[in-house]
């Protein structure tokens, strides 16, 4: 079984695409239960399979010694694929769904860093065969940082901003995950298109979203997973966001950070909505910490539309 990375930084698609591929294996018209994803669609990050693994508890360790001793464990699974294989069985006999897949898409939000050991978070080729490397405008992406956070958009821009954002990084609190360190938003990409261990396939969000069936299939390419046409279409039938948004409006969504805030998971899903929701000034200042990398990735400039005066 081939394992790869489907890396971003929080809110560009991500669990979008998880969605899509766990409908690859769905039957008839019925879609996946958005709660009841299958076992191969984890998160690098997961403190249980960390504890499982290494017979350590994680809680009584530091984060710099979780991170060394993280690229053995991702190592280990990767080399050890017949419990994911049986655990895809399992859920596919409960489920009524079909087939065993033949790759392991893995959630990460982690940039592509090295341990203080100069090793690879990650593992590197001894991790993971590749990584879909899914991006999105920030300018989208702050405002929706910013409901999952459930802060103020300048605040979700300033985090984005900050070269040493991380998730589950307190220390007053054990979280479900462990830490995964994800840099600024621009950094965080860099991270990923500039490393030289692992392929990667670069996908945009708003490729995603213009052309669902033929990104999915990019991305089912890319992995080596061969299935028929048919089941790309059925499945950006089944997983259409309006199916996501209904199904969280009716029985929550687990994967939300506080699923009793009230704040949805599945928001908008468009392209652009950034235009009603930023200020100029907003704009501006995501403009400024990340033209580079937006520029790199094909995205336009509000700034450089703007007419220049000579004095």
């Amino acid at each position: 079984m081939r394992t790869v990375w489907l890396a971003s930084f929080p809110k560009s698609g991500n669990t979008w695409l998880r969605m899509l591929i766990a409908n690859l294996l769905a039957t008839g018209e019925q879609p996946i239960d958005i709660n009841d994803l299958p076992p191969q669609g984890s998160i690098a990050s997961g403190r249980e399979p960390f504890d499982e693994w290494t017979q350590i508890e994680s809680g009584l360790l530091t984060f710099d010694e979780i991170d060394d001793l993280r690229p053995r464990v991702l190592e280990y699974i990767y080399a050890h694929p017949e419990e994911h294989i049986a655990r895809a069985e399992a859920y596919s006999r409960n489920q009524g769904t079909t087939g065993t897949p033949p790759t392991r898409f893995v959630k990460v939000h982690d940039a592509y860093t090295l341990t203080r050991r100069g090793e690879p978070l990650l593992a590197g080729r001894r991790g993971a065969d590749g990584a879909v490397v899914l991006v999105r405008d920030p300018r989208d992406v702050a405002p929706s940082f910013a409901n999952h956070n459930r802060t103020g958009i300048d605040q979700a821009i300033a985090t984005m901003a900050n070269r040493e954002c991380a998730f589950c990084a307190q220390t007053n609190r054990q979280f479900g995950q462990l830490r995964q360190r994800m840099l600024s938003w621009s950094d965080h990409v860099a991270s990923w298109l500039d490393q030289s261990d692992l392929p990667i396939l670069l996908l945009r969000y708003e490729e995603l979203l213009a052309d669902t069936a033929g990104a999915l299939r990019n991305v089912l390419s890319f992995a080596h997973y061969d299935t028929e046409p048919k089941r790309i279409h059925r499945a950006v039938r089944l997983a259409r966001f309006s199916e996501l948004r209904a199904q969280e409006a009716a029985k929550g969504f687990r994967e939300a950070p506080r699923p009793s805030s009230g704040n949805q998971f599945f928001r908008r899903g468009i392209a652009g909505g950034w235009r009603d929701e930023l200020t100029s000034a907003q704009v501006a200042r995501l403009e400024a910490d990340h033209g580079a990398m937006m520029k790199r990735l094909g995205y336009h400039l509000v700034s450089d539309a703007m007419p220049v005066h000579a004095e």
